[in-house]
């Protein structure tokens, strides 16, 4: 079942993350070299200090990303 894009999704609140849930990304060149692409690219929910909720406008996967150098950074 594909959730629907949460109300809060902004495009103007982005980031540039792999989504774990379609990889959508694999395989772009402008992803693989570390830079901001036009089309995969994540919409930042929200955030709690290092935390960042977001969503994948390609298949609607939300999770958790910990933002924090040591951490093990997908959290859900």
């Amino acid at each position: 079942m594909r959730l629907p894009i949460d109300p809060q999704a902004d495009r103007a609140r982005r980031a540039w993350v792999a989504c774990p849930g379609c990889d959508d990304a694999r395989g772009c060149v402008t992803c693989s070299e570390r830079r901001n692409c036009s089309e995969h690219w994540r919409y930042l929910i929200s955030n709690e200090g290092a935390r960042v909720h977001l969503q994948c406008p390609a298949c609607a996967h939300t999770w958790t990303w910990d933002t924090r150098p040591d951490s093990g950074r997908r959290t859900a």
